[in-house]
């Protein structure tokens, strides 16, 4: 079922884009497909792609307006019924512009069934200068159920000398399974702030990155080569990025700071295909509109 609700001629200022998207996924027959795909601008999702056999369905997501602006609130629901296995991802890095004031809002709802796998990996969002902007991610995994999720973002378009000097910055993700927390993550930032320059925080780096794996217990020797994996990788951009990964009670959850989204995207590919030999003993799938 597709169902395109009337595009807004123009984005009103004063109360934004109000965009949303629901797509529902199942396996008929061991072929994941899209039985319900709900959508209203500016968010729309292209047709499915079968890379790795009808198995796996990818999906892309597009933010038709180009970008998100004060007022915007953008809202998606992604369920995966039983057995259903999907990777979803977006087909640009995602901008949020500057604001006079106005707060812009993304609210993303997971539902993952048992048996289910999701890749959540969108490409990286771009924090202009003077944005306000809070993204919201909530997961509800069922027991015998897998998530891959990432974020990866820049703090102002440094290619233009541009730093994140005013503003505000949120993001909430919790993985819920029978109404029992998996892993909170709350981060907030403000522009100009002392934690964009402290050791502690970015240490004056505009790249912040965040993976984590949720769905069952990483053994020690997994771990070991994940962290051999990201000292080898280390030897490609010295001295212009920190990582580390930390094995929690049933996954890992890995941190990048640095200067290149494209690092850090190197970095959290190699561990999603670790992690997919050892859990799924096949392969990762660079999705199509990643390569330029």
């Amino acid at each position: 079922m597709i169902q395109n609700s009337p595009e807004k001629p123009t984005n009103n200022f004063q109360n934004g884009w109000h965009g949303r998207l629901n797509l529902v996924y199942a396996n008929r027959d061991g072929s994941t497909q899209i039985i319900r795909n709900e959508m209203q601008a500016p968010l729309k999702v292209q047709r499915p792609f079968y890379p790795e056999g009808k198995e796996i369905c990818h999906s892309v997501i597009l933010h038709t307006a180009g970008g998100v602006v004060g007022g915007d609130r953008l809202s998606s629901h992604f369920h995966l019924q039983p057995n259903a296995k999907a990777l979803i991802t977006t087909a640009a890095a995602g901008k949020i512009y500057r604001s006079s004031g106005q707060e812009s809002q993304q609210n993303i709802e997971i539902q993952v069934e048992s048996g289910a796998n999701l890749e959540w990996l969108p490409q990286e969002t771009i924090v202009f200068d003077s944005a306000i902007y809070r993204q919201n991610l909530r997961v509800e995994l069922a027991p015998k159920a897998s998530i891959l999720l990432w974020e990866i973002t820049r703090f102002g378009r440094t290619a233009r000398g541009e730093k994140f000097l005013s503003g505000k910055w949120r993001s909430h993700t919790e993985i819920w399974q029978q109404n029992y927390p998996l892993w909170i993550d709350r981060q907030w930032l403000e522009g100009g702030g002392k934690m964009l320059e402290s050791l502690h925080g970015l240490d004056g780096k505009p790249v912040v990155a965040t993976l984590a794996w949720i769905g069952a217990t990483v053994t020690t020797e997994l771990l070991e080569k994940v962290r051999a994996f990201l000292s080898s990788e280390a030897t490609i951009h010295p001295g212009n990025s920190i990582v580390g990964v930390t094995r929690i009670a049933n996954g890992l959850v890995c941190r990048y700071r640095g200067t290149s989204t494209a690092a850090a995207r190197d970095y959290f590919v190699g561990i999603w295909h670790l992690l997919r030999l050892s859990f799924s003993e096949r392969p990762c799938c660079l999705p199509r509109v990643w390569v330029k």
